[in-house]
């Protein structure tokens, strides 16, 4: 089952647009994505090895969407007593409108908009995050994003995605027949599912990124991530 991927198709919600009740719906059906299958899990068992009590740390999480895991993040700082502070990048105007609204009461959180392949962050961070977006980028691009991934990392890098095989794409295929039938959200779903790198890929991309002493693993549903640490 190769990789497909056409740059000249985009998935809906990486188009232009104002926001909407489309867009809206969309990112509340990626939440729920998050919080059901895996990603909020993975994310927060890093989050319990990195950030201890009374710490303070500087985080970055690239391609944010509606910020729901810098909320999640700031949500265990608050527990324990840490101190985080979180830039949450995205290049879509609408979607970064969506997460600043949603994150009214997250003063730990300052959304920018921009590029992640160009964006001038003004610095380093103690923890670079990047989920679910690598398969959103070629493999030249994806390459470029790690790259970009270390040189902002001065502690931590960790980035998550899907991870394409059979199961992927059958639950996929069911899950936006049967639940998630938004018409955004079945079309980037299932674009999503071809475009996702195999395991094997994955680590690929990180070997010619100059990745070195990394880990990779595979995760529930369907997920893997990669992390320096």
């Amino acid at each position: 089952m190769k990789r497909s991927f056409d740059p000249a198709v985009l998935e809906m919600m990486d188009r232009p647009q104002p926001v909407s009740a489309e867009l809206e719906r969309d990112l509340e059906s990626l939440r729920q994505l998050n919080r059901r299958f895996g990603s909020y899990q993975l994310i927060l068992g890093f989050m319990r090895r990195w950030i201890k009590p009374s710490a303070r740390m500087r985080i970055v999480d690239l391609a944010t969407g509606s910020g729901d895991i810098p909320r999640l993040i700031a949500d265990y700082a608050r527990r324990i007593g840490a101190g985080v502070e979180i830039d949450a990048l995205d290049q879509q105007r609408a979607t970064l409108e969506v997460a600043t609204k949603l994150s009214a009461g997250y003063p730990e959180i300052s959304y920018r908009e921009g590029n992640i392949l160009e964006w001038n962050s003004g610095g380093t961070y103690d923890v670079v995050l990047c989920t679910l977006a690598l398969h959103h980028f070629s493999d030249e691009n994806a390459v470029s994003l790690l790259r970009r991934c270390c040189k902002l990392s001065r502690r931590f890098v960790l980035v998550s995605d899907l991870r394409r095989g059979f199961f992927l794409q059958i639950g996929v295929y069911l899950l936006t027949a049967l639940i998630f039938r938004e018409p955004m959200t079945c079309f980037d779903a299932r674009l999503s599912a071809q475009r996702a790198f195999s395991f094997s890929e994955m680590c690929d991309l990180a070997v010619r990124a100059g990745w070195e002493n990394f880990r990779h693993e595979r995760f529930r549903f369907a997920r893997q991530a990669i992390w320096l640490e």
